[in-house]
């Protein structure tokens, strides 16, 4: 009877061991998991700024794994028009991956003077889909901290509005375009198209 008792003690011993080790498992697999998350969104976009529509904040890390073309904005500039031309490529390519992101700056002073301002003029007059932020500054000492690091890649900041950066799926800069360079220009495109044909990582 010792014996079979000693038998019977250590399956229990056993199975508590082994419950425990099933309890800890999915701790051990969500710590991982939160530290993945935490983990993957590129250093070049790890910023936040306010939604142009409501000043919500957005989390630039939403755009990890996407292809990002940047750019400063300005309501009363001879470049204006090619929000049209933005807004035409992000509807073509948004679902293969391409967001257009884009920043209001009064820098070169032909921007509106408030918020609501802009998006009603983006939205009215253009049509534009593609995220908008509030006005940023985007050159020299008072340039966001976001812009600072785009200029120091390239070695270029913005010399005018609707300057370009073109962001890979892997969330590092891959080029910038002057405000000459048109949305829709063959060379822009042909970079789009190649950077949304690479894998995110």
């Amino acid at each position: 009877m010792t014996i079979f008792k000693g038998i019977f003690l250590g399956f229990i011993g056993w199975g508590m061991l082994l419950n425990a080790a099933a309890q800890t498992a999915p701790a051990a697999s969500s710590a991982s998991s939160t530290a993945t998350s935490q983990g993957s969104c590129p250093a070049l976009l790890n910023h936040t700024f306010p939604r142009l529509q409501d000043e919500k904040p957005q989390s630039l890390c939403q755009y990890s794994g996407k292809v990002i073309l940047v750019v400063n904005t300005a309501s009363y500039c001879g470049f204006t028009s090619q929000y049209k031309g933005l807004e035409s490529v992000y509807s073509k390519y948004k679902d293969r991956g391409l967001v257009v992101l884009g920043f209001p700056s009064n820098d070169f002073a032909q921007e509106k003077s408030n918020n609501q301002d802009i998006a009603e003029f983006c939205e009215n007059t253009f049509g534009v889909k593609f995220p908008m932020f509030t006005k940023t500054s985007v050159t020299g000492d008072a340039a966001v901290p976001f812009f600072k690091q785009l200029a120091q890649d390239p070695g270029q900041r913005p010399k005018w509005n609707f300057f370009k950066y073109l962001i890979g799926r892997d969330g590092k800069l891959i080029d910038s375009y002057s405000s000459m360079t048109s949305p829709e220009s063959k060379s822009l495109v042909q970079a789009i198209e190649k950077s949304l044909a690479m894998k995110a990582p």
